[in-house]
This record gives structure tokens, C-alpha cells and sequence, in this order.
């Protein structure tokens, strides 16, 4: 026998005599290969026998062969905790775990990663951003950002009254740690000066139809909606769901802070 690799002039020999009916030992001696190798190579794939293919499975493997892949089980595992429950990018992921973010995303195209599009952020689109509905008012400040904690709240409706209660709650627990308020036109934010009188902090606001004064607010708009999808009632969610949801929000590393999470900027600027 003069080899023990097949070339796809062997494997297009291979399809056309299979399919003729020949038997392996026929198929062998017709080749010069061993009968073990022709089995071998016909159940190479599920399914009918295709030299094009079993050519394309064959130099994918040589490719890999030798090479050894950093993907761990405890990474794999940690990586696909990150993105499918904690919602994290892939390069969130990657930073994180001090490796090319690119890396990630060719250990999902390759199906190392169980990792499905659904789960990655906008399910790897950006879509159109949906047209306001609730009405605005055109009164506030210029928008002010600094540590990008978010705090997601239950509401008993999306008016003013409820909205404004809301915001006292929260400004009662943080007493006088709560240093500002930023927030859109939404009419729920109409009572934003009552909100500045009894609390004693300044309310900021991105100006109208200005989306890139509050590129935060959108992106955690889009985080939130990957943790409660348009149509599921928030009442459905326990406290201790939003709780979680709430952690998992701001513990995230953002390229914005430095790879820095929310609540580290946030806890770091109150001490001061």
C-alpha cells in the first residue's frame, strides 16, 4: 500500500463505486488501502457518503490536530454563566478573563460554547429604537453621568404620583448619599421639582430628542429588556428575582468605567 491518507481523488473513487454497490474489499483493492480504512472513511459522517464533505471534515481536523485549546471545563462553564444568566457580553467575558474577546466568538461559531445568538446582546442585531409613547415635557437639566448604577424598582403605576414615590423611598434609604437624579421626559418625571424640594437633590435630564446625551440609560434599557422581554409582567417577577436582577446589572465590568462595575464606581465615590 503507497499511503494511509486519502486525497479527494480517492474519496470521489470512494462515493461513485460505494454507490455502485461495490463491496469494501472491492473498494480496497481497487485503491490499494486496507478494508478498515474504506469502512473508516464511509462512516467518516451521519448520513450518505459525500466525498466534498468528508474532504471539508478531514482538513478541518488536521487543522486542529496538535492544537490545544484554552478553553477549560471550568471556563467553558464560567463563560457560558456570564452570557446566558448574568447577561454579559463577550467582551465583557473576555476582559474579564484576560483573553481576546474575538476568542469567544470563535469558541461559539465553532460550537465549543453553548452559546446560542438569542443569548448575545440585541441577539447580535441593533434594532430600531421603538417610537415614545408616553407623552414628554421639555423642563430639567442637562443629563449628568457618572458611576451608571442601576436600580430597578416595582411600581404600582407609570404616573407622576407613582414614579415620585418611588424616588422618595429610595432617597429615605440613601439619605444623603444620593447625590443626583438623571433622568428622561417621560411625563411619570413631571413632579421631578417636588422630587428636588423634598429630598434636596438636583434632577438632571437629557435634553429632547437627544439620545446621545443618554447612551447609558439606552444600553441599560436593552440589558434590562434581556432579563424582562417586552410582554412579561413585572408583577410575575419575585423580589428576589429583581433583587438578582438588580446585582447582576451593576456587578458587570463597562468598558466605560475603566472595567470597572457600577456599584464599585458607585461605593468609591461614597466615601468621598
Amino acid at each position: 500500500m503507497s499511503t494511509t491518507i486519502l486525497s479527494f481523488q480517492n474519496r470521489v473513487v470512494i462515493e461513485t463505486l460505494h454507490n455502485e454497490g461495490r463491496s469494501l474489499r472491492y473498494i480496497a483493492n481497487y485503491l490499494d488501502f486496507s478494508q478498515t480504512t474504506i469502512f473508516n472513511e464511509l462512516h467518516r459522517l451521519n448520513g450518505e457518503y459525500q466525498a466534498k464533505l468528508a474532504q471539508t471534515d478531514f482538513e478541518r481536523k488536521v487543522s486542529q490536530r496538535g492544537r490545544k485549546s484554552s478553553l477549560t471545563k471550568n471556563l467553558k462553564h464560567l463563560i457560558e454563566e456570564k452570557i446566558q444568566v448574568q447577561k454579559w457580553s463577550p467582551e465583557q467575558v473576555a476582559h474579564v478573563v484576560d483573553i481576546a474577546y474575538k476568542t469567544v466568538y470563535n469558541w461559539i461559531d465553532q460550537g465549543w460554547l453553548d452559546v446560542q445568538l438569542p443569548d448575545l446582546p440585541d441577539h447580535g442585531i441593533r434594532r430600531h429604537r421603538a417610537k415614545e409613547k408616553r407623552g414628554t415635557f421639555s423642563h430639567g437639566r442637562s443629563v449628568e453621568c457618572k458611576s451608571r448604577l442601576t436600580i430597578v424598582k416595582r411600581l404600582h403605576g407609570r404616573d407622576s404620583q407613582s414614579m415620585t414615590q418611588a424616588v422618595l423611598e429610595l432617597a429615605s434609604q440613601l439619605q444623603d448619599k444620593l447625590k443626583t437624579l438623571t433622568m428622561d421626559h417621560g411625563k411619570e418625571f413631571a413632579n421631578y421639582q417636588t422630587i428636588e424640594q423634598l429630598t434636596g437633590t438636583q434632577v438632571y435630564f437629557a435634553h429632547a430628542y437627544s439620545p446621545h446625551e443618554r447612551g447609558s440609560n439606552e444600553n441599560r434599557n436593552r440589558v434590562l429588556r434581556r432579563f424582562i422581554p417586552k410582554g412579561q409582567v413585572i408583577e410575575e417577577l419575585s423580589d428576589y428575582q429583581l433583587v438578582q436582577i438588580n446585582w447582576y446589572l451593576n456587578s458587570r465590568p463597562l468598558k466605560c468605567l475603566n472595567w470597572h462595575t457600577p456599584i464599585e464606581i458607585f461605593l468609591l465615590n461614597l466615601r468621598h
